[in-house]
């Protein structure tokens, strides 16, 4: 497939976060494109897959969609269930410019395979940013009860096991984010491609792919400051425990010395 029916006029986009990586390697079909890998399936659809985890299907049927899910199955790691998802419609732009309406379909100026890999880019980053901010958000529902008993109570109860996962989280997200994924980084298919770097800046901007990711980035920050902060609380209160220990035992010492030296002098 260099393009997909060429009668057709508009076309749907399903972008779907299967799990935290794809292996792309030695993929056996039609393949389009290998970076991202781009494989036809049936005689008009496409399917375009991204390493971090991300598979996105353009004119595909529900049936087409889930027997190539089930091809990739052997190929997801740490499956994601039920999978993030976005959809989108692609549609022939009948003016020369592809500008984007909002909330309307994303007008090309044709179904050639570099304008949909372009789409598959801005798609497959915001599906995985959605994901990133629904966790996001969890872990800053998981601080609020440890800031807000730490403002009631002036201290904390949460042991320091639960910090450490509330900044495991916290990193797995700004990694995904800043390692995998990438999303400052424009599509390999526009090194090839300049003239549809108007189209990508269009479509990185209907999505708020660099103002989300930059949101992200800081409240990461602020979850990282909090439970760094916590953890010092938890660190504090353990040294205080252990110091106490200590001067329990130098005490328990001198008594035992006193009470060998009076059953010395008693005898």
């Amino acid at each position: 497939m260099t393009k997909p029916d060429p009668t057709a006029q508009q076309l749907t986009a399903h972008a779907l976060l299967i799990g935290d990586r794809i292996n792309t390697a030695g993929f056996e079909g039609q393949v389009l494109s290998s970076a991202p890998l781009a494989v036809q399936v049936g005689s008009n659809g496409l399917a375009v897959l991204f390493r971090y985890g991300v598979a996105v299907f353009i004119g595909l049927s529900v049936a087409e969609e889930a027997e190539f899910l089930e091809r990739l199955s052997a190929r997801t790691f740490g499956k994601i269930t039920p999978p993030e998802e976005e959809w989108a419609k692609i549609q022939v732009a009948k003016e020369a410019e592809e500008p984007i309406p909002v909330g309307g379909p994303i007008l090309v100026r044709e179904f050639s395979l570099e304008r949909l890999l372009v789409v598959s880019d801005a798609l497959a980053k915001s599906v995985v940013l959605g994901r990133d901010e629904r966790e996001v958000t969890n872990v800053f529902d998981t601080i609020e009860p440890f800031a807000r008993e730490l403002a009631t109570f002036g201290k904390t109860s949460r042991n320091r096991t639960d910090l450490l996962k509330l900044m495991g989280n916290a990193l797995l997200v700004q990694h995904r984010l800043s390692g995998r994924v990438a999303v400052s980084e424009k599509p390999d298919v526009l090194w090839d491609r300049p003239d549809l770097e108007r189209l990508y800046a269009r479509l990185e901007d209907e999505y708020e792919l660099s103002e989300r990711a930059e949101t992200l980035n800081r409240k990461l920050a602020v979850i990282a400051d909090t439970a760094t902060t916590l953890a010092d609380i938890v660190d504090t209160k353990r040294s205080l425990r252990l110091e106490i220990i200590v001067v329990f035992l130098i005490a328990f010492e001198i008594v035992i010395a006193f009470y060998e030296i009076y059953a010395r002098n008693r005898h």
